[in-house]
Formats: C-alpha cells, sequence, structure tokens
C-alpha cells in the first residue's frame, strides 16, 4: 500500500507518553518514545509490548538463544503526557514565527 503524503503525527521520538489500550496500559506511568515508524503508524515505546526473540549464534552475539525485545504498537494507543498538568493530553498544532509549534490543549505548555 502506497500512500502519496506522509502522515504527520503529534508524538516524535523521545517525548513522554503513556499507553492508553492495551495489555501494557498505565494511565500514570509516563514512558519514552524510543522510535516512530510513520510508514506503519506505529511508535515503538520502552518498556512496552516485550516480546521474546530466538536468536542464532553469530560473530556477534556467540551464545545466541532468547532474547527480549521491544515490538512496536499502533500509535493510536499512546498518549503524549503533559508533565504540567500531570495528566495525559491532546495536542494541537500552531505556527508561531514561521515554524510549526505543539501545544498541549490541557495546560496551554508549549511541548
Amino acid at each position: 500500500m502506497s500512500t502519496r503524503f506522509k502522515q504527520k503525527f503529534s508524538i516524535k521520538k523521545g517525548d513522554s507518553v503513556i499507553v492508553i489500550t492495551g495489555e501494557d496500559k498505565d494511565l500514570k506511568k509516563p514512558r519514552k518514545v524510543l522510535e516512530v515508524i510513520v510508514e506503519k503508524s506505529r511508535v515503538l515505546v520502552e518498556g512496552v509490548n516485550i516480546v521474546t526473540k530466538h536468536t542464532k549464534p553469530t560473530s556477534q552475539n556467540t551464545k545466541g538463544g532468547i532474547v527480549k525485545v521491544e515490538a512496536p504498537i499502533a500509535i493510536s494507543n499512546v498518549m503524549l503526557w503533559d508533565a504540567k498538568a500531570g495528566a495525559p493530553a491532546k495536542v494541537k498544532r500552531t505556527r508561531e514565527n514561521g515554524k510549526l509549534i505543539r501545544v498541549s490543549k490541557k495546560s496551554g505548555e508549549v511541548i
């Protein structure tokens, strides 16, 4: 499936987010975004959706075995964390001096 335009998301790498649905749902514990996969509308969050991966021995990893890694989750399952309000918040984009900035709808704080 090819799309003509890339989607724009309000979540970026390094943001604090909370997981609002799924197995790792926790509305009080903010977590860090490690990677945003725009093409698949998914996000990799620290400590969420841990899966076991079986690896063969290689020159770098001589042991191999079972490794626990984080798998991406849908971007719709996370929400940006507003540190000032201490709660999850929706985001709006506004233009300031020709640049787009993200503003929290709950506290009005620039993210």
